[in-house]
């Protein structure tokens, strides 16, 4: 074909792209353009293939179409396949491989249909000429698309040689990086282009491997996205003109020479220096080093840059591989804060693949488009933020509720503060739903830098979701500037009724352990992974009762979770313990929180019968080992308390779920139907002068003082409440339970 002579084309893109990709393919030079699902038509001439190819910053794929025929059987197809005159598009020098994309009706398989539009091209190239082109199945020099649709199909050569958001800048992506192309899509859908031109700069506060902003550079500088990819697919076909495709890279490389030296400030930033890297490198392979800045920081220090209202452009988390459902609704309301705060006058765009937190954003979309990030539908949100007038910036919400909670927050901590430090505390709870609209519970960690735990109770159902996510935006906002930390230090979760061992389920996989100090012992906490954090922070006086009363005795911890009233008590001088718990991972948890202050512990994964504790042990033998069993908790009670010798002990202490039903458990646990036979099993294990202390965290649980009417039980509760806790309802009921005396 002659260079000036009308091609059909088609350029394919993702879902939701093709309006754009027709401009785009117009403004190119394609004439009779034409939108379809997953692309356009269009017609043009090589020159105009080769730019589309090169300068499209929008189509995944620029297909020459050569048949499209009916296809009802493999012979059908292999038939139609060879018709082409394939000899004439490309020599037998060159690789070439089969794509198969779309359903047919009768080809269901398309591997196989692949192998006969393979075989219909080697039969055709040894018809014509003996012998036939190899197949490269990872980098062929043409690629032949197959098209499948019902009954019809299409072969096309893929002009573009492989997808073309691929420029050739990426070394490797983030934990989710967006196609260049659709991140192109967003920058034009959200009017960069013409912020660009204006002098705005950009800023993605969760830049990741920084496909946004190298995007926006592409766009901005007029560098043309394929420039630095090394090959096309029309390259190795027999019609390839060297000179127009030489004239084309020359205006596109002089264009990008220009383009450079008049770029916007340009921000990308992101709280993971690992990420970070990767778009560094990525930048440095796009040529751009030089213009685009980088910073590791948290997404609530994002600020504008340049002296022009921009662009702040960000793709949060979807929560499928990134971060737990609460971390995203902290990440998604503090990110909105951000932006009302600090960039009045911007334009900002949001793409995510969960519509469902666009509220917690707390701003109201001016425009939202729908598009595609491969299957996952998303939304494109675009705000014209306002500029706050200048006796709101830096506050939460003039004239609401926020400063009265942030009062409550100052107030507490100003009196709590000072009473950890009088007696040695370093983990408190600071506030605890003190005020009607703000029910989230705050605890402070101070680990190598000061760590807040933040629980939303769950709101009843009366109460407005939009008040709701109002109140909540404001109180984590509140947190973060009250106590000067960035958003990673605040670890937020939802707490709600739950059911089982559901408290205890993993919520993500961060795997992120820190250590804290408690009345001299050091413990593992992990404030990410699971509802709970590994520590009760309102047992903190019974874990030190029973570690000023360890000295010397045996002590037994029943649904012991990580272990950390044994860790009390066997720095207390317990001449041994026992810990017993169903979950293996809490008790490895456990048995880590024993080493972390040097005592060595055996760890069982089932009982075994040289039990450490059976009486029938020489009395000379001392009893100096710390074991954790993994056992179900009322079974093993029972079959204890029920053996011929059982094993004694002088302090025990019983903290079990409100409710339990795991499949490892031999029926249920509800400790309000089961707590008298566990109590009466628990305290067969005493010894004539022990002590068992019981605790339950059930709101309105009633201790069966007629079914226990054998031991003697005293209320100890407001004993083992500290400062932090002194609220009503109290957190938990205790008891201090003993044998009578014969």
């Amino acid at each position: 074909m002659a260079p000036t002579e009308s091609i059909p084309l088609f350029l394919s893109c993702a879902r939701g792209l093709e309006p754009l990709l027709a401009q785009e393919a117009a403004a190119l030079g394609a004439t009779e353009v034409r939108e379809q699902n997953g692309g356009v038509i269009c017609s043009a001439d090589w020159q105009v293939a080769y730019r589309a190819c090169l300068w499209s910053r929008l189509a995944s794929r620029v297909l020459l179409p050569l048949a499209q025929f009916e296809v009802l059987d493999a012979e059908q197809l292999y038939n139609a396949a060879k018709l082409i005159d394939w000899p004439g598009w490309f020599s037998a020098n060159r690789t070439f491989a089969i794509e198969v994309a779309g359903r047919s009706n009768t080809l269901t398989h398309t591997h196989f249909a692949a192998l006969k539009v393979k075989d219909a091209i080697a039969d055709r190239f040894r018809d014509d000429h003996g012998r036939r082109p190899d197949v490269d199945a990872s980098n062929p020099d043409v690629p032949v698309h197959l098209h499948l649709n019902g009954a019809n199909a299409s072969l096309s050569l893929d002009l573009s040689g492989g997808s073309l958001h691929r420029r050739g800048y990426r070394a490797r992506g983030g934990a989710a990086p967006l196609k260049e192309t659709l991140a192109a899509a967003i920058l034009i859908r959200a009017g960069w282009p013409e912020v660009a031109r204006n002098g705005g700069g950009l800023v993605d506060p969760l830049c990741g491997s920084g496909t946004l902003v190298i995007e926006a550079a592409y766009l901005a500088g007029d560098i043309a996205s394929g420039l630095a990819r090394e090959r096309y697919g029309f390259q190795a076909l027999r019609n390839f003109d060297s000179n127009i495709w030489g004239a084309l890279l020359g205006e596109a490389r002089r264009r990008k020479e220009i383009g450079l030296t008049q770029l916007p400030p340009l921000l990308g930033q992101d709280i993971d220096g690992a990420t970070l890297r990767s778009a560094r490198n990525n930048a440095e392979l796009a040529g751009l080093a030089e213009h685009i800045q980088w910073a590791q920081a948290d997404v609530s220090t994002a600020r504008p840059i340049g002296e022009l209202p921009g662009l702040v452009v960000a793709n949060p988390p979807y929560g499928e591989r990134l971060g737990s459902e609460a971390e995203l609704i902290k990440l998604y309301s503090l990110l909105g804060v951000t932006l009302k705060q600090h960039f009045g006058g911007w334009r900002a765009a949001i793409f995510t693949g969960r519509p469902d937190l666009g509220p917690r954003l707390g701003l109201r979309a001016e425009k939202m488009y729908s598009l595609y990030n491969g299957d996952l539908p998303c939304k494109l949100l675009l705000f014209d933020m306002e500029v706050p007038a200048p006796e709101a910036v830096g506050a939460v919400n003039p004239g609401g509720g926020s400063e009265d909670f942030a009062n409550r927050l100052r107030k507490n901590f100003k009196h709590l503060s000072k009473w950890a430090k009088r007696t040695g505390v370093s983990c408190y709870r600071v506030y605890d739903a003190d005020l009607p609209d703000y029910a989230l519970a705050v605890d402070l960690y101070p680990t190598a830098s000061l760590q807040i735990h933040a629980q939303e109770y769950a709101a009843p159902k009366t109460v407005d979701p939009v008040r709701a996510e109002r109140r909540l935006r404001e109180a984590l906002a509140v947190i973060q500037q009250e106590f000067a930390v960035p958003t990673s230090a605040i670890h937020f979760k939802i707490r709600q009724q739950q059911k089982g061992t559901d408290q205890y389920t993993r919520q993500s996989e961060q795997e992120n352990f820190q250590q804290v100090e408690e009345h001299g012992c050091r413990l593992w906490i992990n404030l990410d992974d699971y509802l709970d954090t590994g520590l009760f922070l309102d047992h903190r006086p019974l874990r030190r009762r029973i570690q000023a009363e360890a000295a010397g005795k045996r002590f037994l911890n029943l649904f012991c979770y990580t272990a950390t009233a044994t860790v009390h008590a066997a720095k207390g001088g317990a001449s041994g313990t026992m810990s017993v718990d169903l979950s293996a991972n809490y008790l490895e948890w456990g048995q880590r929180n024993l080493a972390l202050n040097g005592i060595d512990a055996t760890l069982k994964t089932r009982r075994q019968p040289d039990d450490v504790w059976q009486q029938r042990r020489p009395r000379h033998e001392p009893v100096a080992r710390h074991t954790l069993v993994q056992a179900d908790c009322l079974a093993w009670l029972k079959e204890q308390a029920e053996s011929k010798s059982p094993p004694r002990f002088d302090l025990i202490l019983c903290d079990p779920p409100t409710f339990s039903n795991s499949k490892r458990m031999d029926g249920t646990l509800d400790v309000q139907r089961d707590h008298v036979e566990m109590i009466q099993n628990a305290a067969r294990l005493l010894t004539p002068q022990g002590v068992l202390y019981f605790s339950t965290n059930r709101k309105r649980f009633k201790l069966d003082m007629e079914g226990l009417a054998g031991l003697e039980i005293s209320d100890i509760t407001p004993q083992t409440l500290d400062e932090d806790y002194k609220r009503p309802p109290p957190p938990h009921r205790c008891w201090a339970i003993r044998n009578r005396t014969p």
